[in-house]
């Protein structure tokens, strides 16, 4: 189960976990946790921060596109956590709520 959260992300990072999904998918199934930004002009256009079934605290985001995205363009998001046990549990997670 994938939460919206509000605790900090501060401390998480990148351990080599991926998602491709669509900006709208995540966007639509988590709206509170969306920060609009999608202009380019950051290394990330989309930021989510996120928490699983364990309560653990993770991050969805864009890398490095420099460019505005597409909402129904199918994209890797980087998923971000304390480690990378968390960030693959989150990816198993995420993967069935975004079917």
């Amino acid at each position: 189960m994938i939460l919206e959260t509000i605790k900090d992300a501060n401390g998480t990072s990148f351990h080599g976990t991926t998602i491709t999904t669509t900006p709208r998918k995540l966007i639509e199934r988590f709206p509170n946790s969306y920060h609009e930004q999608n202009n380019g002009e950051d290394k990330t256009n989309f930021d989510f921060v996120l928490q699983n079934g364990n309560g653990d605290v993770f991050t969805i985001y864009d890398w490095k596109e420099y460019r505005p995205i597409g909402l129904d363009e199918q994209i890797e998001f980087h998923i971000g956590g304390y480690n990378k046990q968390v960030t693959e549990f989150s990816k198993r997670q995420l993967l069935s709520v975004l079917k």
